[in-house]
């Protein structure tokens, strides 16, 4: 492994179908809970009952924000600020997928944020140096890894930007929640969106460095365990052994361990929320709909990486081929599973038009910021291959 880091990750877990019976005691010390949540699933699945009745039971006092939507925006971000500020309270709980996560992380250093949060947090990249309240998760889609690292993606329509920052460990959240069987109940076009989220998070590290580093080893693991329990969460969406491996699978993608030593590349993300930036669609998606354009355009610029891809994740043989063969042979190996899985193959798919290609190319590289890695003709290229 190349360079030095510093690696710590906070965050406590609670596993496994009796995972729920540890928030009482996680909550000890916080007396006003702001408890968020999205569009109302959890109240139809009975989730939100139990979490109240425990809150309650536990003499908590409770404030809601409910409504988070699936990209949240700049102006729900506002919103919840002010009700977390307004109430004083002293801890979050986010009980959601991704996006509700996400937002809460947005709302625990933006209640207290001298200036616009947007302005300073996701156009500036500056770092919170205001009162923190801190969060917690119960999760209820598997995906963003966002239950465990300090990542936080907000929208705003009216830029047309969806801006990622990864803050530090400050705003990891302090413990959470995560049983499989809560899972079982996710449409399943969100499942399925959220199974190809996991396989980019650990795809855009993967992709990145070519020295003989411990987290490609991991990574090949983690991908080759995503691909057998996804094929079977998609005939079987209730199989707990499958449903538990994807979930654990994701939290491990986004944690930040694998990312030890890797330099990284996103660009599939920049690509993807730019996607969802002028459309809306489900985050998943915009990364199936651009990754193999991606991927194959910038082959032959880590040939070696694609190699071993193709032969230790989708055991494709070498024999008397060329490196650009085996590698052109792993990527049509995962689009043959992208494909059986029922992903969504072209951004068209997802509303978007001819006319709105340079947009798009645009919103990514201000996206990408600093950390560009595709010129602007580059990138509208790859985007009209993805229609």
């Amino acid at each position: 492994m190349l360079g030095n880091f510093v690696y710590s990750n906070p965050t406590k877990l609670y596993f496994g179908k009796d995972s729920l019976d540890n928030l009482s005691s996680a909550l000890n010390g916080y007396n006003k809970i702001m408890l968020v949540y999205g569009g109302g699933s959890i109240k139809k699945n009975g989730l939100y009952d139990k979490i109240v009745k425990i809150l309650l039971d536990s003499g908590k006092e409770m404030i809601e924000d409910g409504g988070v939507m699936p990209n949240p925006t700049v102006e729900k971000l506002y919103e919840g600020s002010k009700i977390a500020r307004d109430n004083n309270v002293d801890f979050i709980l986010a009980v959601g997928g991704g996006s509700v996560c996400d937002y809460s992380k947005a709302v625990s250093i933006s209640a207290y944020c001298q200036g616009d949060p947007w302005d300073k947090y996701f156009i500036k990249f500056e770092e919170p140096d205001c009162k923190i309240i801190p969060v917690g998760c119960v999760l209820t889609m598997v995906g963003t890894g966002s239950e465990m690292n300090g990542g936080s993606v907000i929208t705003n329509h009216a830029q047309k930007l969806k801006i990622g920052h990864v803050f530090g460990e400050n705003v990891f959240p302090k413990f959470a929640i995560l049983n499989p069987e809560v899972t079982f109940t996710l449409p399943e076009y969100q499942m399925k969106a959220g199974f190809f989220d996991i396989m980019s998070h650990i795809l855009e590290q993967y992709f990145s460095g070519n020295d003989d580093n411990t987290s490609d080893y991991i990574m090949e693991g983690l991908l080759r365990s995503l691909i057998h329990s996804t094929k079977i969460a998609v005939k079987n969406p209730t199989d707990y052994e499958a449903r538990s491996n994807i979930m654990w699978t994701a939290t491990w993608a986004l944690n930040t361990l694998v990312a030890m030593g890797k330099s990284t590349d996103w660009e599939v993300h920049m690509l993807g929320q730019a996607v969802g930036a002028h459309t809306d669609a489900t985050h998943g998606m915009t990364l199936s709909a651009v990754s193999l354009p991606y991927y194959r355009y910038i082959m032959p610029y880590g040939l070696d990486k694609f190699v071993r891809y193709a032969k230790n994740v989708w055991d494709i043989d070498p024999t008397g081929k060329s490196k650009e063969q085996i590698a052109s042979e792993g990527l049509a190996e995962m689009e043959k599973y992208m494909r059986e899985i029922g992903l969504v193959m072209n951004i068209s798919d997802l509303g978007v038009t001819e006319d709105m290609i340079e947009g798009i190319a645009d919103s990514t590289l201000i996206m990408t910021g600093g950390y560009k890695v595709l010129e602007r003709d580059e990138i509208i290229k790859i985007l009209r291959e993805s229609m």
